[in-house]
């Protein structure tokens, strides 16, 4: 069994700890804090495999450096540090360029580890699926996706059809805590989606008790999140009165995500 594990860093941000079974040697996503990494591996008695890296962003890869050098100095070996050979990341030494099959096998992880390119936020964004559990870094929120930083709005389109294509029961392990706030986007621009208003009270449940709304699961995003769904109707007339000088007679997927991007970049 895969076990997996939450680590708080900075404001929002989660570093994901993978470690199968009993195994005393896990890996870690995205870990752009090193010292709350090794305060956790010292509690729970556990030593790191590895890295997997999503993006460069340095909130996601400022650990790096960090904990290379404590593995090197504790164990005289490199650390394997995995990520996208298309972005600058400073200490990627097993570079992942994705195919359509690209897969990769870990040592101490049983399934094989399944690579996604999804770019939109950043140019190389990759995601890793390993059996149900998707890491997605900064493109799938749930009830919202990342800003386009680099990428075009058809690049990120393309990126959430693809994970919204994921089965139902795939949980989503997104790397920061921006729940709520996405939600009070999406209430704004879904106002009759029932499946929607009962998740916010769920989920402000959940962060009042000072717990995660992270994992969610695909079968809940394909429900209640605006961006895979930009095409419902009600969602649609939203998007008319927001840009009143926009034809939207014949608005296709791309048109109406692109002009709902746009809408949350300056929602307050």
């Amino acid at each position: 069994m895969l076990t997996i594990t939450a680590i708080n860093a900075f404001n929002d941000n989660y570093i994901w700890v993978l470690r199968q079974d009993s195994q005393q040697a896990v890996y870690v996503v995205d870990p752009g804090d090193a010292n709350v990494v090794l305060d956790y591996l010292r509690t729970q008695q556990l030593s790191l495999a590895g890295i997997l890296i999503t993006h460069h962003h340095r909130d996601h890869t400022g650990g790096i450096a960090a904990l290379a050098a404590h593995v090197k100095q504790t164990t005289g070996n490199d650390l394997a540090v995995y990520g996208p050979q298309s972005e600058d990341i400073q200490g990627i030494n097993q570079p992942i360029e994705p195919t359509l099959s690209d897969t990769l096998t870990l040592p101490f992880i049983d399934a094989p580890v399944r690579i996604l390119s999804v770019p939109g936020h950043t140019a190389g964004h990759i995601a890793y699926l390993v059996d149900d559990a998707l890491f997605c870094g900064d493109t799938l929120f749930s009830a919202g996706c990342g800003r386009l930083f680099e990428g075009t709005p058809r690049q990120m389109w393309q990126s959430l059809s693809q994970l919204a294509a994921l089965p139902d029961e795939t949980r989503v392990y997104c790397a920061h805590e921006y729940t709520l706030s996405n939600l009070k986007f999406a209430q704004t621009v879904d106002t009759d989606n029932e499946a929607l208003n009962a998740y916010v009270e769920q989920a402000s449940t959940l962060r009042a008790q000072g717990k995660a709304t992270i994992p969610s699961t695909i079968g809940l995003e394909r429900a209640i999140n605006p961006f895979l769904r930009p095409l419902s109707p009600t969602i649609v007339d939203s998007i008319k009165i927001q840009f009143c000088d926009q034809d939207l007679t014949k608005a296709d997927e791309l048109t109406c995500f692109t002009l709902l991007r746009q809408w949350k970049d300056i929602f307050k």
